[in-house]
């Protein structure tokens, strides 16, 4: 599955964000608390290297509560990551992470010099509704569109703290065709680059296998289905979706599903746990491993044709 919206500022923003790094003394990242591990950039791990860091789950009303204290004990294994889970809404919340920021930078506080604090995420994770909390006032644009934030800009803090507010960052190549459904499901990733259904029959088929009595109860069924089909034809037929001769409009149907999840309709749903990412990490290593040996193979062979050529 390949994913085509990876915009020009992004491409910019990476750029911007590798030079700037050695000068910040933090890192706030914000993660969708509904997938956590796949709305990661993996550009920032390997930029910030050992820099103090904050992972706020954003969305954590939308998320399981369960998977979410998971997903926090998971990442707080590195003695240079806190996490904070948030609904981006609530003042005191805001109150915390600043008072968060200022004990892991205590030299700077020390010598009363102002810190300097890198705030990034996916789109449409709420960066800039964290950075208006924060702020006390409307300093960054918000919207229910990826990539509202285009360029980068500084927000001084009377605490000290200055925030570098960067653009909803995405990677060029999502390696795990599993994180690229998630995010889309989300509506990290712009609805015109993957199939509304593609995304839908994806996020049916988790919803079936690990929360089959949300579907059930949600969409009124009379039993829990077996497959993402089955469930689309239930649906359908219950939320008005028929079209001529008694079928489901897929697409209808798989528009209210994604729409449902993405505004927490369904109540607390999380799509991945840390084991399900390192798993599927496990597999793609060895799917770069096979193509490199099966990509060396073919050159080897190229060029033991080529020298017999030559040879007769």
């Amino acid at each position: 599955m390949a994913i085509h919206w990876y915009p020009g500022h992004m491409h910019k923003a990476i750029r911007e964000m590798t030079t700037l790094l050695p000068d910040v003394d933090l890192v706030i990242e914000l993660l969708d608390a509904r997938l956590p591990g796949s709305s990661q950039n993996p550009a920032i791990a390997k930029l910030r290297h050992n820099k103090p860091c904050i992972k706020i789950l954003s969305k954590s009303d939308l998320a399981d509560p369960k998977a979410t204290l998971h997903w926090q004990a998971h990442f707080e294994q590195d003695a240079s990551v806190k996490t904070l889970q948030t609904t981006l809404d609530q003042q005191d919340k805001a109150q915390r992470l600043i008072r968060l920021c200022r004990a892991l930078v205590p030299s700077k506080v020390k010598a009363n010099l102002n810190m300097l604090v890198m705030v990034a995420g996916v789109p449409n994770v709420g960066k800039s509704t964290l950075i208006n909390a924060l702020a006390g006032r409307k300093a960054a644009k918000t919207g229910n569109e990826p990539a509202i934030t285009k360029g980068q800009q500084r927000i001084k803090l009377a605490e000290g703290i200055v925030l570098l507010d960067t653009p909803g960052l995405l990677w060029p190549k999502i390696d795990n065709e599993n994180s690229g459904y998630r995010l889309a499901a989300s509506g990290a990733i712009k609805d015109t680059a993957m199939a509304i259904e593609d995304v839908a029959f994806y996020l049916a088929d988790y919803l079936i296998k690990q929360y089959p009595t949300v579907l059930k109860e949600r969409y009124d069924l009379a039993s829990v289905p077996d497959t993402e089909l089955e469930f689309f034809e239930q649906m359908g037929a219950r939320r008005g979706c028929l079209v001529a001769g008694g079928r489901v409009d897929l697409e209808k149907a798989s528009a209210i599903l994604v729409n449902e999840f993405r505004a927490g309709m369904l109540g607390g749903i999380t799509l991945e746990t840390p084991e399900m990412i390192e798993a599927e990490e496990v597999v793609i290593t060895q799917q770069k491993q096979a193509k490199a040996e099966k990509d060396a193979e073919r050159k080897r062979k190229f060029r033991s044709g080529r020298r017999d050529a030559v040879t007769k």
